[in-house]
C-alpha cells in the first residue's frame, strides 16, 4: 500500500467520523449528560484560560489561535520545526512577560477598591443598619474595580439566594486572599449576629490599607527586574525577526542537530525569563475560603 492509499484511507475515516459526530451533535444521544471529565475540563481551561471576564477569555482564545497560526506560518516559510515551536511560544509568551508589572498594578488597584468598600460598609453598619441592607446600600458608591461584584452580591441578597452562599460567591468573584479576609467575618456575623462587626471591618480596612502601602513600595523596587525582562525579550524578538528576514544568519541551525540545539537554547531562555518574571511579582497566597471546586476535588 502506497502513501497515497494510506492517505485516502485516513481521509475516508476522518470523513465518516466527522459525519457521525455531526449527527450526534444535531440529533443527540439517549445517554443523559454527565459531568465533564478531567481531560475535558483541562482542554476547556487551556482554551478559555483562567480569566473570569468574557474579554479575558476572548483574549486567551485569540492568543491561542494566533500561536497556532503563527507557528504554522513560520514552519511553512522557513521549513524549520524549531521555528514553529519558537514563534508559537513567543506569540502568547511575549505579552505575558511584558504584562508582569501591569498585573501587579491591577492587583493593587483591586486591593484599594476592596479597602474602600470595606471601610464604607463598616461606616454604614456602625449607623445601625443590618448587614444585608448595608451591603445593598454600598452599591451606590462601590469602587469601579469591584463594582460588578458588589452589584451581583446585592442582587443575590435581594433575591432568594441564601446569604452565606451569596457571600461565598462574592469571595469567589473577588478571588483573592484579602477578599476572603473581608468575607469571613461577614459569614461569621450571619451565624451569631453578634455586635462589633463594624469594628472588625474597620480593623480589616486599616490592615488592607497598610498592605497596599507595603505592596506599592515593593512594586516600585521590582521595576528593575521587570525592565530587564522587557529589554531582553525585546532584543530576542528583534533577533528572531532578523533571522527570519535573513536566512543566512541562522544557516548553522538548518541541520537536525542545529534544530535540536535551537530548541534547547530557546527552552533555557524561556525558563530563565519565567524565573526572572516570578522574582518581579509577589508570592501568591492561597485563599482562606476555598472555592467549591477545590472542596469537591478534596472530597474525592
Amino acid at each position: 500500500m502506497t502513501i497515497l492509499d494510506l492517505a485516502a484511507v485516513l481521509a475516508g475515516l476522518l470523513t465518516v467520523g466527522g459525519v457521525a459526530l455531526g449527527l450526534i451533535g444535531v440529533i443527540g444521544t439517549t445517554k443523559p449528560a454527565g459531568p465533564p471529565s478531567a481531560a475535558t475540563r483541562r482542554i476547556a481551561l487551556w482554551w478559555t484560560g483562567t480569566g473570569r471576564s468574557p474579554r479575558a477569555r476572548r483574549t486567551r482564545q485569540a492568543m491561542t489561535v494566533g500561536a497556532v497560526t503563527g507557528g504554522a506560518l513560520a514552519w511553512l516559510i522557513t521549513g524549520w520545526p524549531a521555528a514553529a515551536l519558537i514563534v508559537g511560544t513567543a506569540i502568547p509568551g511575549v505579552p505575558w512577560l511584558f504584562a508582569a508589572g501591569s498585573a501587579e498594578k491591577r492587583a493593587i488597584a483591586r486591593l484599594e477598591a476592596v479597602e474602600a468598600w470595606t471601610r464604607r460598609l463598616a461606616d454604614i453598619v456602625a449607623r445601625g443598619l443590618g448587614l444585608q441592607q448595608a451591603i445593598v446600600a454600598t452599591t451606590a458608591t462601590a469602587p469601579q474595580a469591584i463594582q460588578q461584584e458588589v452589584l451581583d452580591l446585592a442582587a443575590r441578597l435581594q433575591a432568594t439566594v441564601e446569604p452565606v452562599a451569596a457571600l461565598r460567591q462574592f469571595a469567589d468573584d473577588i478571588d483573592d486572599y484579602t477578599g476572603d479576609q473581608v468575607v469571613a467575618p461577614l459569614i461569621l456575623h450571619l451565624g451569631d449576629r453578634g455586635d462589633g462587626v463594624h469594628n472588625v471591618l474597620a480593623d480589616i480596612s486599616r490592615s488592607i490599607a497598610a498592605e497596599i502601602e507595603m505592596r506599592a513600595t515593593v512594586d516600585a523596587k521590582r521595576e528593575a527586574p521587570r525592565f530587564a525582562v522587557r529589554f531582553l525579550t525585546g532584543m530576542t524578538v528583534a533577533l528572531i525577526a532578523y533571522g527570519l528576514a535573513n536566512p543566512d544568519y541562522l544557516a548553522p541551525y538548518k541541520t537536525p542537530l542545529g534544530q535540536m540545539l535551537l530548541i534547547v537554547l530557546a527552552a533555557i531562555y524561556v525558563v530563565l525569563m519565567m524565573a526572572v518574571r516570578k522574582l518581579s511579582l509577589p508570592p501568591a497566597r492561597s485563599r482562606l475560603l476555598r472555592p467549591p471546586s477545590d472542596l469537591a476535588e478534596a472530597s474525592v
